[in-house]
C-alpha cells in the first residue's frame, strides 16, 4: 500500500486539528498521520492556519470561513466553490494525485465528478445526516469515479437508494489518542459540542439541574469560542450574528438555564484544556436530537474511561451499551434517572469498548476502499 499519493480535501470551514470544535477536522487529523505511517504521500487541502503535518499542502483560503456557514445561501455560496477551484487547477496536472479523499458537502463530489477523467479517482466520506440534500443525492451519478463512505450502518440506512448503491462501505470513526495530561475526577457531566437545536444542550441543563449534577457546556455558538466575545458582540448590536440560528437557540432555550454554578458555559476548548475536562468528567451527555451519523466525542469520552448518556438516536446505539458504557433514553426523566446511577458503570468498560475503532483501523480502511476505488478505474 505504500507509495498511493492522496489529496485529502478537508474543505474551506476550519483548520486542522481544529482549535476548538471540528468533528470532521478532528477525523481528518486523526486520519492523515496513519496514512502516512502507511507509507501514502498525503497533500492536505485545508485553509491557512492549519497547523497539521502533511507531505504537501493546498491552502485556497488564507482564513477559515465557519462563522459564515449558517448565513444565507447568497452571501456563502462562493466559499465553497472558491475553495474547490484552487483544486480544480491543481488536479488539472494530471498525474499528481492517485485518489482523492473528500470531505466537503455536496460541493465536492458534484466539482470532482464534473471535471471527469481529468481528476483522479474520488472517495468522500458522509460525515452528516443524509436526509439533507436529498435531491442531489437521488440523482447524482459519479459513474464510477466519485464513491462514498458511510460513517456508521444507520447513517447509510437512511441513505437514499442512489446513494448507497454507489457507498463501498462503513468506516466507522476514530478519535485521536488522549493526551498526557493528569486530571483528577470531578464531579461535573460534560457536553462538548457546538451548541446548535440538534445537540440539545437546553436538554442537558434541565436534566442536570434536576439531577443536582454539574454541567459544562464546552463548545462554540455560531463559530465564536469566547463567551466573552460573544456577549460583547451582542452588546454591541451585532444583528447578522444576532439572526444566527444557534444564536438564537443560545439565547431562548440555553442561556436562561446558565447560572455559573449548576450550569456553566466555558466556550469552545481544545488541546490540554478539553483535555483535562473530559478526563475528569464523570460522563459525557449526547442528549441529541437528531440522527447523529459518526459521533467522535462519544469514542473520545469512551477512550478515556468516560461513560456516555444520551439519546438512542442515530449512531449512538451502536456506540453506548446501555448499563454497561452508558445509558441511553429518549425521555428526560429516564435520563434524570441515569444520572444518578454513573456509579454502576466501570471505567475499563468503556475503555475497552473504545478500543475497536483505533486511528490505526480507520487508516487500514480507507486504504483498502482507495485500491478497490483504483481497481475499478484503471488508469
Amino acid at each position: 500500500m505504500s507509495g498511493l499519493r492522496v489529496l485529502v480535501n478537508a474543505g474551506p470551514w476550519l483548520p486542522v486539528p481544529p482549535s476548538g470544535y471540528g468533528g470532521i477536522e478532528t477525523v481528518v487529523a486523526t486520519l492523515v498521520p496513519e496514512l502516512r505511517r502507511a507509507g501514502a504521500h498525503v497533500t492536505l487541502a485545508t485553509v491557512g492556519p492549519s497547523t497539521l503535518e502533511a507531505d504537501d499542502h493546498l491552502r485556497p483560503l488564507p482564513e477559515p470561513a465557519f462563522r459564515s456557514i449558517a448565513m444565507p445561501y447568497n452571501r456563502v455560496s462562493g466559499i465553497a466553490h472558491a475553495h474547490m477551484q484552487v483544486l480544480v487547477d491543481a488536479l488539472r496536472e494530471r498525474d499528481r494525485w492517485d485518489v482523492v479523499h473528500d470531505h466537503l458537502e455536496v460541493v465536492g463530489p458534484s466539482v470532482l465528478a464534473a471535471m471527469g477523467t481529468a481528476a483522479p479517482p474520488t472517495l468522500q466520506t458522509l460525515h452528516w445526516d443524509l436526509r439533507k440534500h436529498s435531491e442531489f443525492y437521488s440523482a447524482f451519478d459519479g459513474r464510477g469515479r466519485v464513491r462514498f463512505a458511510a460513517v456508521s450502518a444507520s447513517q447509510l440506512e437512511r441513505a437514499p437508494a442512489n446513494l448507497r448503491r454507489q457507498t463501498l462501505g462503513v468506516v466507522p470513526l476514530a478519535a485521536p489518542p488522549p493526551l498526557e495530561v493528569a486530571a483528577d475526577p470531578g464531579e461535573h457531566a460534560l457536553v462538548l459540542a457546538r451548541i446548535t437545536a440538534d445537540k440539545a444542550q437546553d436538554v442537558a441543563a434541565r436534566i442536570c439541574r434536576r439531577a443536582g449534577v454539574p454541567l459544562v457546556l464546552a463548545g462554540p455558538v455560531a463559530g465564536i469560542d469566547d463567551p466573552e466575545e460573544l456577549e460583547r458582540r451582542l452588546a454591541d448590536g451585532d444583528e447578522a450574528l444576532r439572526a444566527h440560528p444557534d444564536v438564537r437557540y443560545w439565547l431562548d432555550e440555553v442561556r436562561p438555564l446558565v447560572d455559573g454554578t449548576t450550569v456553566t458555559w466555558v466556550g469552545g476548548v481544545a488541546g490540554e484544556r478539553k483535555e483535562r475536562l473530559l478526563r475528569s468528567a464523570r460522563a459525557l451527555l449526547s442528549p441529541i436530537r437528531w440522527a447523529e451519523p459518526g459521533a467522535t466525542g462519544v469514542v473520545e469520552a469512551l477512550a478515556r474511561g468516560v461513560p456516555v448518556v444520551g439519546t438512542p438516536r442515530g449512531v449512538l446505539p451502536s456506540l453506548v451499551e446501555h448499563g454497561r458504557t452508558g445509558f441511553l433514553a429518549a425521555e428526560e426523566d429516564d435520563l434524570v434517572r441515569h444520572l444518578h446511577e454513573l456509579d454502576t458503570l466501570d471505567p475499563q468498560a468503556c475503555r475497552e469498548a473504545a478500543e475497536q475503532w483505533t486511528p490505526v483501523g480507520m487508516a487500514r480502511r480507507y486504504l483498502e476502499m482507495y485500491h478497490r476505488l483504483l481497481e475499478e478505474n484503471p488508469a
